[in-house]
């Protein structure tokens, strides 16, 4: 799905930019353009980033918590 129309960017490629390190809207501006023109999908991205974190935390949570 398309996120940003200005720049043409999908879902997909903001997670991909999420799983390369990025973590911010401003970092996402600088590498993809998100949210630098018209800013409609600013809270669209935002939220994008916020749930590829939190699989991120979980994932971790469930490593730790196996016992060894």
């Amino acid at each position: 799905m398309y996120v940003c129309l200005c720049h043409g960017v999908t879902d997909s490629e903001i997670r991909e930019a999420a799983d390369s390190g990025v973590s911010s809207m401003r970092q996402l501006g600088r590498e993809l353009g998100v949210g630098t023109q018209c800013g409609r999908c600013a809270c669209t991205a935002r939220e994008i980033l916020r749930e590829n974190r939190s699989s991120d935390y979980m994932a971790m949570a469930n490593m730790l918590a196996q016992p060894a």
